[in-house]
C-alpha cells in the first residue's frame, strides 16, 4: 500500500515522476489492441490519465497528456520505422529522428486534449459529469485526429474491444461509440468519489451492467439479413516481396504467378487478386487483364485486381491506385485516402528529391474523388476499399451503406514482421462490425481473410505464405444503425457532454473569486 499510495501521488504531482507514469500508462494501451488483446490494459491506462490530470494546471496537464501519448504511438506505430528505413532506404539514424518526429507530433494531439480537459472543462465537485465529459472528449480527439491533416486513424481506443462484450454496440455507433464507452467505464472504476456512498456505488454499478450486459445483449441481435446465395471466392496472395514489386525484371514472373495460381483453382464465383497485385499501368496491362477475364469468365469466375489506373486529364497523365473488375473497364475504383510519402508527398516540391525515401515507387499517386460508386460484380454491389481505407469509420460506412459486401485490398509487406498488419485486420474487422456485411480481404502477404458481419475471421492464410484462401461470403442487406444515422446520436451525447463541463467550470470559476471575498 505505501508503494502504491506514491505512485498516485506522483501521478497527481506535477513533475516528471508522472510524467513517466503516463509515458508507460500510454503504452499499456498497445497491449490492449491486436495482436495482444489484453484489453483491461487498455482500460488501466485510461484511467491513470484521467487520474493523473485532475489536479494539474494546463500547462502541466498538457506534458502529461504529450508523455501519454508517446507511450501510446512510440509502441503502437513502431512499424513507421520498418517503412522507413527497410523499404524507403533511409539510414538507422535517419529512421529513427523520422519515426520519432512523427510519433512525437501524434503525441501532441494527445497534449491539446489534455490541456483543453484542465484549462476550460475540466468540472469541479462533480465526479459523475467529469467521467462523461472525459470520455466525451476523448471521442471528440480521436475524430479529429483522424481528420486533420488527411488523418491517422490508428490505435483508436476502441478497436481493443473487437472481442469484448462492448463490441455489441458496434452495429449502433462504430468503434467511436466503444472508444465512449470503454473510457467512460474506465473513469467510473477509477473514480473514488464515486464510490463512497451506497447510493452513488449502486448508481455506478447499474451504469456498468448496461453498458457492458448491454453490449453482451446486443451482440444477439441480427441488424441485417442475409440476400440470395453464398458466393464462392478465392483470395490469392502471392507473397510478392516489396523490392521485387516494382522491379521490372520480375514483372513477368508476378503475372505469370497470379495467373497460374488463378486458372489452377476450380470454378469459383469471385477471384480477388491484392492491391496493385498487376504491376503495370491499366492501359499496358489491358491485354493480360482482358485475357484473363475472358479466360475466367468461360467458367463462371470473375476476376477483381488492384493495379494502378493511368487516366488524362487535359493531357496532363494522372495515375490513380485502383481497383478494377478485370474485363470491364467502367467497374472501377481510384483510392481516394492516400498514405502521405507512401502514395504521395506532402510538399513534393520541396522534399522530391532530398533522400531515398521521398522518392519511392509509385509515390506520385494522383487523389480519387471522394464521392465513387461500389462496384458491382458476381451479381452484387461491393463496397471498395483499398489498404488504409479501411481505418476510416465514416468514410468506409458510406459505401457500406450501398453495398452487400465489402472488399478490401492491401499490401501489407511495408510493415514488415511488425503488429502493423495485426492492427490493419482488427479495424477491418470493425468495418465489418459496424456494417453488418462481409468482408473480402486480400493481402500480398498476409493477412488475407474471410470476415463475416459480426466481424469474426471465418478463414485466413498465414503471414508471408504463397498460398490460395477458397471459402464462401453471404451477401447481407439492410442497414444498422450505425449506417443508417452514423455518428449523429453520439455527436449529441459528446457535445453535451462537454457543453455541461464547460458551463459547470465557468460557473465554478465565478464562485471562486466570491468564496475569497
Amino acid at each position: 500500500m505505501p508503494l502504491l499510495n506514491t505512485l498516485l501521488n506522483w501521478l497527481r504531482a506535477p513533475g516528471w515522476p508522472g510524467h513517466l507514469l503516463a509515458l508507460l500508462a500510454g503504452a499499456l494501451s498497445t497491449l490492449a489492441l491486436s495482436p495482444f488483446g489484453l484489453w483491461p490494459l487498455g482500460l488501466l491506462s485510461v484511467a491513470l490519465l484521467f487520474q493523473g490530470l485532475q489536479q494539474l494546471q494546463p500547462g502541466q496537464a498538457a506534458l502529461r497528456g504529450w508523455f501519454w501519448g508517446l507511450g501510446l504511438f512510440a509502441s503502437g506505430v513502431s512499424w513507421v520505422y520498418i517503412s522507413i528505413h527497410v523499404h524507403g532506404y533511409a539510414s538507422p539514424i535517419l529512421a529513427g529522428l523520422l519515426t520519432a518526429g512523427f510519433v512525437a507530433g501524434l503525441a501532441l494531439v494527445i497534449a491539446l486534449m489534455a490541456w483543453l480537459w484542465a484549462r476550460w472543462l475540466r468540472p469541479t465537485g462533480n465526479p459523475w459529469l467529469a467521467c462523461w465529459g472525459f470520455a466525451a472528449l476523448w471521442v471528440l480527439q480521436e475524430v479529429f485526429r483522424g481528420w486533420f491533416l488527411t488523418g491517422f486513424p490508428w490505435l483508436y481506443h476502441g478497436y481493443g474491444h473487437t472481442d469484448t462484450w462492448l463490441a455489441g454496440w458496434a452495429p449502433l455507433g462504430g468503434v467511436w461509440l466503444l472508444s465512449f464507452l470503454s473510457v467512460l467505464s474506465a473513469c467510473l472504476l477509477s473514480e473514488p468519489g464515486l464510490w463512497r456512498s451506497i447510493r452513488s456505488a449502486s448508481t455506478g454499478t447499474a451504469l456498468l451492467l448496461v453498458i457492458w450486459l448491454g453490449g453482451m445483449g446486443l451482440s444477439t441481435l441480427e441488424w441485417t439479413q442475409p440476400t440470395g446465395s453464398p458466393l464462392s471466392v478465392a483470395l490469392i496472395q502471392a507473397d510478392i516481396p516489396q523490392s521485387r514489386k516494382w522491379d521490372p525484371d520480375h514483372i513477368d514472373q508476378t503475372l505469370t504467378l497470379y495467373r497460374d495460381l488463378s486458372i489452377a483453382l476450380a470454378p469459383v464465383d469471385l477471384i480477388l487478386w491484392p492491391e496493385t497485385a498487376v504491376p503495370v499501368l491499366q492501359s499496358q496491362a489491358l491485354a493480360f487483364t482482358n485475357g484473363m477475364a475472358a479466360r475466367l469468365a468461360e467458367q463462371g469466375t470473375t476476376l477483381i485486381t488492384g493495379i494502378p489506373v493511368d487516366e488524362y486529364d487535359n493531357d496532363v497523365l494522372q495515375i490513380y491506385n485502383g481497383i478494377m473488375v478485370a474485363g470491364q473497364q467502367d467497374e472501377q475504383y481510384l483510392k481516394h485516402k492516400l498514405v502521405p510519402f507512401g502514395e504521395y508527398v506532402p510538399l513534393e516540391e520541396v522534399l522530391r528529391g532530398l533522400i531515398a525515401f521521398f522518392d519511392l515507387p509509385m509515390s506520385s499517386f494522383t487523389r480519387g474523388p471522394a464521392v465513387q460508386q461500389p462496384l458491382k460484380a458476381a451479381g452484387y454491389r461491393l463496397a471498395p476499399f483499398i489498404c488504409y481505407e479501411a481505418v476510416y469509420p465514416h468514410f468506409a460506412a458510406r459505401l457500406a451503406a450501398q453495398s452487400e459486401l465489402l472488399i478490401t485490398i492491401s499490401n501489407d509487406s511495408w510493415f514488415g514482421r511488425s503488429i502493423g498488419p495485426l492492427q490493419h485486420l482488427q479495424m477491418a474487422r470493425m468495418r465489418a462490425m459496424e456494417s453488418g456485411r462481409w468482408m473480402i480481404r486480400g493481402t500480398n502477404n498476409g493477412v488475407t481473410a474471410l470476415i463475416d458481419h459480426r466481424g469474426r475471421i471465418t478463414q485466413r492464410i498465414p503471414q508471408f505464405e504463397q498460398a490460395v484462401l477458397t471459402g464462401e461470403v453471404q451477401p447481407r442487406t439492410g442497414l444498422t444503425p450505425y449506417l443508417h444515422w452514423p455518428d449523429w446520436p453520439l455527436w449529441l451525447v459528446v457535445l453535451a457532454c462537454l457543453a455541461g463541463c464547460a458551463v459547470k467550470r465557468q460557473r465554478a470559476r465565478r464562485i471562486a473569486p466570491a468564496t475569497r471575498k
